[in-house]
């Protein structure tokens, strides 16, 4: 990326991680784009010593790998010194106010799981979900939902395709997740139905867009913005299978204000450094019911006798559905990396 004729790096700047791909970062910064590459201090992590440090005058004890598969992330803002003819080399990123975060998938057996951050400092993610799927398989849409909550960040529904949807089995959905707090629209690329209303929950908000291919993504973004859902679509086919999804992102503004970050290929979120005990608070409903079970924090919420959980499901205060989710969850998580 550097060659000899390129001027000494010498000014440092500050800018938006807007892209990336195959190990290059793209940066908007003072009205133009920087192509860099990341500095390998970002890469480890100094351990320094915990017992009377100011007497070894914090010298370095260790050096580590950090436990992220990438230090840098779309939506980030970093630094970076200037390499001239618009490339650069980012030293920093700047600390998040968020960040949509998943556990890695492991590539070998015997390899340890790591921290994938997805995308950093957006406002809101928009779990997109075919309406017409069948209900054995909308526990994908509450893992989405679980991965929105343990990062701390609002999630909206937004079901494509209800054009082809049984309208009494969507309109359940809707109350449903209505119900439990999740703002939720009906939308048709072919009707209009809810599009109005979907442009309004982009409107001026970096939002990021959680969903398998085939849900209606592509369709959905070009009813929003003319020619947009097709952009997202060629940055996604870079995206080759069996690689993490992660390679290549890009955020896209929007006409109205706002931006999106789609997240190809990205069939689950499987949790990071979400303790298994911990796993209930990721669903709203359940909250005012914990604490309250026979065996305190230690119930599980599946077998035990007197569950303040399993009794607000056989009341009808918690969706069984949604409680079956939880179940499912608990079970693989707890063979993937849960603790």
């Amino acid at each position: 990326m550097f060659s000899s004729s390129d001027p000494p790096i010498s000014s440092t700047w500050q800018g938006i991680v807007f892209k990336k791909s195959q190990g290059n970062y793209f940066v908007h910064a003072d009205g133009r784009t920087v192509t860099c590459a990341i500095s390998s201090r970002l890469r480890k992590v100094l351990v320094y010593p915990t017992a009377a440090p100011t007497s070894l005058h914090h010298r370095v004890q260790e050096v580590k790998d950090i436990q992220t598969v990438d230090p840098v992330a779309v939506g980030d803002v970093v630094q970076f010194t200037d390499g001239g003819h618009d490339t650069g080399l980012i030293t920093e990123v700047l600390p998040r106010k968020n960040e949509l975060v998943r556990r890695s998938a492991v590539p070998m057996p015997g390899a340890h799981a790591r921290e994938q951050v997805i995308v950093a400092n957006v406002d809101q993610v928009i779990a997109v979900y075919p309406a017409g799927q069948p209900a054995k398989r909308q526990w994908m849409l509450d893992q989405y939902l679980a991965a929105a909550e343990a990062s701390n960040l609002p999630a909206h529904i937004c079901l494509t395709k209800a054009d082809l949807a049984d309208e009494a089995y969507m309109r359940e959905e809707i109350e449903l997740y209505g119900r439990i707090g999740y703002p939720v629209v009906a939308t048709s690329a072919v009707t209009g139905q809810g599009l109005a209303e979907c442009k309004e929950a982009l409107r001026g908000r970096v939002s990021v867009l959680v969903g398998k291919s085939g849900v209606g993504k592509t369709s959905l973004l070009n009813a929003l913005q003319p020619g947009l859902g097709l952009r997202v679509k060629a940055v996604n086919q870079h995206t080759a299978e069996g690689k993490h999804a992660t390679t290549h992102l890009e955020m896209f503004d929007l006409d109205i204000g706002g931006s999106v970050v789609d997240t190809p290929g990205l069939r689950e979120f499987k949790l990071w450094a979400v303790a298994s005990a911990d796993l209930a608070q990721l669903f709203q409903e359940m909250r005012p019911y914990l604490g309250q079970c026979k065996f305190g924090a230690d119930c599980t919420h599946d077998h035990e006798p007197g569950c303040a959980v399993k009794a607000a499901v056989e009341a009808g205060a918690i969706s069984p559905r949604r409680y079956q989710s939880y179940l499912r969850m608990r079970s693989s998580e707890g063979r993937g990396g849960l603790t």
